[in-house]
Parts: structure tokens; C-alpha cells; sequence
């Protein structure tokens, strides 16, 4: 069912439009004989729900689920990950409470949600996933309580453990750059199929920009070809609580969806709209198979753990504070709340400069 990246020559109508941009890629010869082009990932399977189903956990509060959700997606404009990951987790309590013969909402008092999390904690779930499972139930019974009749809220005062504090995966520019270029030439390059042509260019756009403006991954496949402005190179994303910000990109960025641009049509169907990305099913891009991409593109980088798009969402912000951007600019690039959330970054750079001094310096 996969298509591959690597298929059709790109002639007629692509020249023009390649004849710009072949000049300014670099050849990188002996980095392709080194290791091959990064290709773009086997496609596509449609989204299936990565969680369990509602009806598949019973208890006393999976009938309230669908409501939740709706409320969550609709009222509070709560991403889809996040409303995919709060039902998860009420539906987890709700199968929790089932087991321990707590057969009615009102019944759940404070300890017993502590002995929840408990059993969480004891699966070996991170604390991250424990503190987001509090967030979720204290989002879920001020609903109810609100609009269900529930007569009281049992995760009132309920505190969880702080989470931890990690050091984002962070790619260094000279080996992102390698890779986007890898990226760039196999989309420049020769294809038997249309189809792979135009999934080449859709990869390197799609990396490029994530790489470019530093976005979420659901907000670049979320974006509609109105808000692009190629005349100024200018991104208007729409990201957490349905809030806009404008995120300007460079010019590499801009060649590529150039490119993926013109031959976006060979992919797009139907049920695309105005999708800027579009699968190899004919419509917008699913976030999978975007992390997908990403993926498939990092792995091909050495000596980095790094996979997902938050890494190239995190090298974005790191390399933009070493380059002397202020932290101010850079929170309202990522669209962080507070500046509080892009300090992180300042500590990844310290950490680097401690390291290079320690390697450097004769007295370290």
C-alpha cells in the first residue's frame, strides 16, 4: 500500500521551477557516497485511534466520554493529542474504578484517586504521564460537576508529583543542515514516477519547515494555503488554546515549498481542500505519518537520538539563542505562554558552552 519516495523524472513542467533552486543546493557528494539520501517514508496508512476505545474500557464514568470529548475539542479548543490523551486517561480510572468496585462517580473521594495514581506510578508510567493524568481528572470532574450533576469534585486539592525537567534532544546545525540538503537533493533529483516526485518534495517541505520556523508538528499539518505568504515568507499558525501567531522562514524554506507547491496537485484529491500538506491518500496529511517523515529524516543523522518533531522544534530554539536571538523573540516564535517554558533553551545552550569548555580549556 506504501508508495516510495524515490520514483519519476522531474522534467517540463518541473524545470522551470527547479532551474532556480539546483544552483543553490550543494552537491555533497562525498556526504551521499558516505550514507544515502535520506528518502521519504513508506506510506500510508489512514489514522486508526493509537488509544483504546471507549466501549473497550467500562465502568462507571465511560458514558460521560463522549460528551468530555466534544467538550474538550469543542469548547476549549484542546488539540487533538491532548483530547485523545485526557479521554485516555479518564477511561483509565473509569476501568481503575470498575476493578475496585467503585461503581459511581459520586463514591471517588481524594484517596482513591491518589491510590489511581499509585497503580499508574506502579506500571511504570513517567511522572510527566502522572502529572498530565491529574491535569486530565481535574479537567474532567470540574466538567461534570458543572454540567452532569455530579455533586462534588473528588480531585479538588489533588496534587501530583512535579515532573521532571529534561534537556530537549537537540541537533546540531552543520548536521541538520547535511540532512535537509540530503533531503533537498533527493527532491531535485531524478524520478520515475510523479508520485514519488512529488512525495519528495512534500518530505522536504514539510522537514524544512519545522526545521525553519520552529512549529509544532499538528500546527504545520493543520495550516491552509492562505496562511502562507511566499512574498514575505511568513507563516500564520494556529497553536495551543486556537491562538494565531505569524512565524517567519527563510529562503531554503521557501525553495522547497516552492517546489512542493507545483507539484502538490499530483497528490492532492478531493477531500485535500486547502491543505498546504497532503498524504498519499489525496488529503491532509496525517500527524503520524508526518512524525513519520521526520522520523525517517532524522535517522538518517549519526550519533543522535533524536526523532521526533519537538527535536527539530528544539534545535530550532537552540540555535536561534546561539545565534543571539533574544528569549523574548524566541517565545513568541514557538508560541510559548510564558517566557518561563523557553528558558529551557537557555540552559541546552549553557550546557553546550560548559562541555566545549571543559574539552578546551587547559585549567577546566
Amino acid at each position: 500500500m506504501g508508495e516510495r519516495s524515490e520514483v519519476i523524472p522531474a522534467r517540463s513542467a518541473d524545470t522551470a521551477c527547479t532551474a532556480g533552486i539546483h544552483h543553490r543546493t550543494r552537491t555533497a557528494v562525498g556526504a551521499a557516497a558516505a550514507s544515502p539520501a535520506p528518502r521519504g517514508t513508506t506510506e500510508e496508512h489512514d489514522a486508526v485511534g493509537d488509544g483504546v476505545g471507549d466501549d473497550a474500557l467500562p465502568g462507571p464514568l465511560a458514558r460521560y466520554v463522549p460528551e468530555f470529548r466534544a467538550h474538550l475539542g469543542l469548547e476549549r479548543s484542546r488539540s487533538e493529542h491532548t483530547v485523545r490523551s485526557y479521554v485516555a486517561d479518564v477511561l483509565d480510572l473509569s476501568h481503575w474504578m470498575q476493578e475496585n468496585g467503585i461503581d459511581a462517580p459520586d463514591l471517588l473521594d481524594r484517596d482513591a484517586l491518589r491510590g489511581w495514581l499509585a497503580r499508574r506510578h506502579e506500571r511504570g508510567l513517567a511522572r510527566s504521564s502522572v502529572s498530565r493524568g491529574i491535569a486530565a481528572v481535574h479537567t474532567f470532574f470540574r466538567w461534570a460537576v458543572d454540567t452532569q450533576g455530579l455533586r462534588h469534585d473528588p480531585a479538588a486539592g489533588l496534587r501530583g508529583p512535579r515532573p521532571a525537567r529534561h534537556l530537549p534532544d537537540v541537533v546540531g546545525a552543520a548536521a541538520l543542515g547535511d540532512m535537509l540538503d540530503g533531503l533537498a537533493d533527493h527532491a531535485l533529483g531524478e524520478h520515475e514516477e510523479k508520485r514519488g516526485a512529488a512525495l519528495a518534495a512534500r518530505d522536504w517541505a514539510l522537514v524544512e519547515l519545522l526545521y525553519a520556523t520552529g512549529a509544532r508538528i499538528g500546527e504545520l499539518v493543520s495550516l491552509d494555503r492562505a496562511h502562507v505568504d511566499p512574498t514575505d515568507h511568513v507563516l500564520t499558525v494556529t497553536g495551543k488554546g486556537n491562538k494565531q501567531r505569524r512565524v517567519p522562514y527563510g529562503d531554503r524554506a521557501g525553495e522547497a515549498l516552492a517546489l512542493w507547491g507545483h507539484r502538490r496537485a499530483v497528490l492532492a484529491g478531493a477531500d485535500a481542500g486547502d491543505a498546504v500538506f497532503v498524504g498519499a491518500r489525496g488529503a491532509r496529511i496525517d500527524a503520524r505519518v508526518a512524525r513519520r517523515v521526520v522520523a525517517a529524516a532524522l535517522g538518517s543523522i549519526p550519533d543522535t537520538s533524536a526523532r521526533g518533531p519537538h527535536s527539530l522544534r528544539h534545535s530550532a530554539a537552540t540555535h536561534l539563542l546561539d545565534g543571539g536571538a533574544d528569549l523574548r523573540t524566541v517565545q513568541e516564535l514557538l508560541g510559548h505562554a510564558t517566557v518561563a517554558t523557553t528558558q529551557i533553551y537557555t540552559h541546552v545552550s549553557v550546557e553546550r558552552i560548559r562541555r566545549a569548555y571543559s574539552q578546551a580549556h587547559p585549567r577546566a
